[in-house]
């Protein structure tokens, strides 16, 4: 774990992550519009989806900071091997979510009768394990919501390592982050109204509200040991 982290729940600002995507979109919409399409293109390279979302939240960081980033920063493949394990691990987990739709189509289909007609029963059994399946994805989506930050943002490459301190962080968060997800994402699909067209310019505004909640919640976790110790001397 990294030392300068002290994980504990976040303090979850929800209105406040939404108000400073808007603000960031206003202040330099180009910039934002430019890193977001460079994002996009290195998302059709396979494997790099999470990478350039990663790098581009690097991007915003710097953006939010008046630091003058450039788009071509996207394409850095430093932290490639802890996304690509990531991907790969979500691939699994979903593969193995899917295993029962596999085992239970083969049954209906053996079991078939002679006008092609399966048995009921399996259709209903179904039903419930798509409720189950659809809740564990999203408590894992949502209890792995700090990974992507803690990896660009603090360098921990250890996905263990980083699913442990994001499931501390989102302790007692879940409801406030689907909620905020839910939003983000709302607003940021506004853009389907124009015919599709828009929603190039709007997607963004999801990437700039989740990096301020990545930013907060970093913030809130990082140790500073120059404040702790000026805390022991007044003791």
């Amino acid at each position: 774990m990294n030392v300068n982290l002290t994980p504990k729940p976040i303090n979850f600002k929800f209105g406040e992550y939404i108000n400073k995507g808007f603000e960031l979109m206003k202040k330099d919409f180009g910039g934002v519009f430019v890193g977001f399409l460079i994002t996009f293109l290195m998302s059709i390279i396979p494997f790099c989806g999470l990478l350039a979302m990663g790098n581009f939240y690097k991007y915003l960081r710097k953006l939010s900071k008046n630091q003058n980033p450039t788009a071509g920063e996207i394409f850095d493949f430093k932290d490639f091997m802890p996304y690509f394990i990531l991907q790969l691990i979500i691939i699994g987990g979903v593969f193995v979510l899917y295993i029962p739709f596999i085992f239970f189509g083969g049954l209906a289909a053996l079991t078939a009768d002679g006008n092609g007609e399966s048995n009921p029963m399996f259709a209903i059994l179904m039903f419930p394990y798509m409720f189950v399946m659809l809740f564990a994805m999203y408590y894992f989506l949502l209890k792995g919501f700090y990974i992507a930050p803690l990896i660009s943002f603090k360098g921990v490459t250890d996905i263990k390592t980083a699913w442990n301190i994001s499931k501390v962080m989102t302790k007692g968060n879940l409801l406030n982050i689907f909620l905020f997800s839910f939003v983000a994402s709302l607003l940021s699909q506004i853009g389907i109204i124009a015919c599709g067209i828009g929603l190039f310019l709007t997607l963004p505004f999801m990437y700039t509200a989740n990096y301020f909640a990545f930013e907060d919640a970093i913030q809130q976790i990082e140790y500073d040991e120059i404040t702790e110790i000026g805390i022991k001397e007044k003791y």
